[in-house]
């Protein structure tokens, strides 16, 4: 059995986090290639090093003061390696670091660093091969992905490799120059190395016990997800919900790969199992609840609008020509509602109008701002009658007005339009009807 884990930030912030991974990874001897990600925050107080590093860079490259914040980030892998009581000294790595700061190198270079160090330092720890993700990991020349030349050339690679340490969140273009994922890319690293080596399972090491039917900071002590399916995963991490990098899903999707979130501070935590489907019952009607607040909505009337060919068409034209796109669109007879992100409409909204007027010629047309939506997720919804039902009718009796509705043809999920005012008791409601009634 091969297993791919990865480790957050969390997990790999002190001495202390690395001695509890260092026993997660021995305690298995399947879990044979590791991808860290750069140490995080000790504290709330606390600086995530890659921060640190972003700093470091800016005040080398602008040829201002930048000393004082590269002896911080030497104090912490000091402070780790001494923890570890481990024989590794990073003076000529971080000599190298200085160099190509000065030289601009780029910030992608300077982020990538944090990783590149951890992986040194757990390569070291657990008696693992080193593989610099730069060698592995490809881009384009423009910066995109070649997943085909990385698949490729990974998988060779680590065909005879029985253990290594694969630093997360990089690779490097043609050229050799660094280019790093977005934010959080250390979850795609993982994803990445366990389809080269068609892992039987992928771990996603955090500082959570998996992913949450609901937001924490909304609801107190919320259930957490025992199985969840990509394309649940997908709907709830759209709307906000976020635990793994959604973009981490796709590789071991294709491969049909599971995906398993862990809590390293409580291991004995079954977490999360993400998987292709599943014939496992639901716990609840409901899998989970996630939203987003800053919409509004444009609501278009006009008579026999449904008999008019192109109509939606012609609407939609308007708000791209703005480069505006839209999140949902609800339509009646000869109404058409479309819900847009308010941030990326305000600059607009009097030339839209104006276009909307010139391609259709509406009977109508109103804007309703500060607006939120909120995605009720689940497999189980499907095979359960009068979940829309139960929903209007948590929502009613908590004096939450809905603004709109929207169900996917998959019957999936159920978007449900409220003012922002009335989010975090839309959500608190919705859990209340679906998970504590039916605990």
């Amino acid at each position: 059995m091969k297993k791919v884990v990865k480790f957050g930030g969390s997990s790999l912030a002190s001495a202390k986090q690395f001695k509890k991974v260092g026993e997660i990874i021995r305690g298995d001897k399947s879990r044979r290639f590791v991808v860290p990600s750069a140490p995080g925050k000790r504290h709330d107080k606390d600086e995530k090093v890659t921060d640190l590093l972003y700093q470091c860079y800016d005040g080398a490259a602008d040829g201002k003061s930048y000393k004082k914040i590269l002896e911080k980030i030497k104090e912490r892998y000091a402070e780790i390696i001494d923890g570890l009581d481990i024989n590794l000294n990073l003076d000529h790595e971080f000599a190298t670091i200085e160099e190509n700061f000065l030289k601009k190198a780029g910030r992608d270079y300077a982020a990538s660093r944090g990783e590149y160090l951890n992986g040194l330092v757990m390569a070291e720890y657990l008696g693992y091969e080193f593989i610099d993700a730069a060698e592995v990991i490809f881009f384009d020349a423009d910066g995109n992905f070649n997943a085909e030349l990385t698949n490729k050339e990974l998988g060779e690679r680590l065909e005879h490799v029985e253990r290594a340490v694969i630093p997360g969140f990089y690779g490097a273009k043609d050229d050799g120059t660094i280019k790093t994922f977005s934010r959080g890319g250390s979850d795609i690293t993982g994803s990445i190395v366990a389809k080269a080596i068609h892992a039987d399972m992928y771990e996603n090491w955090t500082d959570v016990s998996g992913f949450l039917v609901a937001d924490p900071r909304i609801i107190k002590n919320p259930e957490v997800i025992e199985t969840i399916t990509y394309r649940e995963l997908r709907e709830l991490a759209y709307m906000g919900a976020s635990v793994l990098h959604e973009d981490a899903i796709f590789p071991v999707r294709k491969e049909g790969i599971p995906i398993n979130i862990r809590n390293t501070n409580k291991p004995e935590d079954k977490g999360t199992l993400i998987v292709e489907s599943t014939c496992r019952k639901p716990h609840y009607t409901i899998t989970g609840i996630a939203g987003k607040k800053g919409f509004c909505s444009i609501n278009i009337e006009k008579a026999m609008m449904n008999a008019e060919v192109g109509f939606g068409r012609k609407v939609l034209e308007v708000f791209e020509k703005y480069g505006i796109s839209f999140e949902h669109m609800p339509s009646g007879i000869d109404t058409m509602t479309v819900f847009v992100h308010q941030s990326e409409f305000e600059d607009y909204e009097q030339s839209v109008i104006a276009g909307i007027h010139r391609a259709v010629e509406p009977d109508f047309l109103e804007m309703e701002s500060d607006l939120a939506l909120v995605a009720v997720v689940g497999r189980g919804m499907k095979a359960t009658r009068g979940t829309a039902g139960r929903i209007f009718s948590a929502l009613a009796h908590s004096r939450v007005n809905v603004k709109m509705i929207d169900q996917g043809s998959s019957e999936l999920n159920i978007i449900i339009g409220v003012k922002n005012a009335d989010f975090e008791e839309a959500i608190r409601a919705i859990y209340d009807i679906f998970i504590t009634t039916e605990v």
